[in-house]
């Protein structure tokens, strides 16, 4: 799916208009502070529901507003209109309908912004979560896995702080350490895959930005097959009603980036953190399309800005391969495509230029 048009409602700065985008590449530019990450969330709203920037729905709304509203034309047919207001209340439609949980009732979406370093230097949940909805997207009859076991595993925890309370019975929990193995299991191996999937494109991508030697691996904290799961739960019986918590499983995996030796979240630049995540993306969606899904839609913030213009040239040559991708630049000549729209931003104010060559 292609996003064919946007059009926002007292959504942070950005004028009220109905903006046409394209096929391909789109280049956002405009000074600092004009607007150009508020369109990309815009568009990332309108697709989620949500923001990639903030947890407070409020600061979506434009000042002196009670509620703000994206509507994105898709250019197959159809409509994504997601819209929030001060008192708490969402909305998310498809098509005029509820919005459900399944991913493939909407365009992949895939962010660099500064605030999603956290993938790669913060903690191990962001990068769990993360692995999840990936194996969803390459894989959609595993999409409930993470879901279900998350499901079982808090069901489990609860059982076992009860016990430690002395409100229910210990023989009750050999029940549950199968179930929870009989979970974990399709997950972990999902996992496996999924890192498996983007090893050598992260590496070759990473080492063609100028990140040698980089690499990811999935470092599981359980073991793989169910019934040596469900030992090791019975093993650690005592240890959990100790702690009241689960202290073994798939929600203590690790998804790991190096390079070198070293672990890029302790010892990497910001810089080469940043050169990690964009590989990272870039790998993604090369898993994505060699499982013969389509290619998510990038949504790139100030990516270039640090980059020389080698490095840019090959970006822009990735991304006119397949899908369509919005970049913002304060400058047009930091993105080196004939064929990119262009949309100027000033003061929330959207323009859309000709196409030209990038000078």
């Amino acid at each position: 799916m292609v996003v064919g048009a946007v059009e926002c409602r007292a959504f942070r700065n950005l004028v009220e208009a109905r903006t046409e985008l394209a096929a391909g590449v789109i280049v956002v530019h405009g000074p600092n502070g004009a607007g150009k990450t508020n369109l990309l969330e815009a568009i990332y709203f309108g697709l989620t529901g949500r923001s990639f920037r903030t947890g407070n729905d409020r600061d979506l709304i434009a000042y002196g507003e009670e509620g703000a509203r994206v509507e994105l034309e898709l250019a197959e047919g159809g409509s994504l209109l997601a819209a929030l207001d001060r008192s708490g209340e969402r909305r998310h439609l498809l098509s005029g309908r509820p919005l459900a949980g399944d991913p493939g009732e909407r365009p992949l979406v895939s962010v660099f912004h500064p605030d999603r370093l956290q993938l790669v230097k913060g903690a191990p949940a962001h990068r769990r979560a993360h692995l999840d909805r990936l194996c969803g997207a390459i894989w959609p009859a595993r999409s409930a896995l993470r879901r279900r076991f998350g499901r079982t595993l808090a069901q489990r925890n609860a059982l076992v702080a009860r016990i430690r309370a002395g409100l229910g019975s210990v023989d009750s929990l050999p029940s549950w350490d199968e179930r929870l193995a009989t979970e974990a299991a399709p997950l972990i191996e999902a996992r496996s895959e999924a890192v498996e999937a983007l090893s050598a494109p992260f590496a070759d991508l990473a080492g063609r930005l100028g990140l040698a030697k980089a690499e990811i691996s999935y470092r599981p904290r359980a073991a793989a097959g169910g019934d040596e799961l469900a030992e090791e739960l019975a093993r650690r019986r005592g240890q959990d009603l100790g702690r009241a918590y689960t202290s073994y499983g798939p929600q203590l995996d690790e998804v790991e980036f190096r390079f070198g030796a070293k672990q890029l979240r302790r010892f990497a630049s910001q810089g080469q953190q940043r050169l990690a995540l964009l590989a990272l993306l870039f790998a993604e969606r090369a898993a994505l399309l060699e499982a013969g899904r389509a290619a998510p839609l990038m949504l790139l913030d100030d990516v270039m800005s640090e980059l020389d213009s080698a490095h840019r040239e090959l970006l822009v040559s990735l991304l006119e391969g397949a899908g369509q991708s919005v970049i913002s630049a304060t400058e047009t000549g930091h993105v080196p495509s004939a064929s990119a729209l262009r949309i100027e931003v000033r003061g929330g104010a959207l323009t859309t230029a000709p196409t030209l060559r990038a000078a």
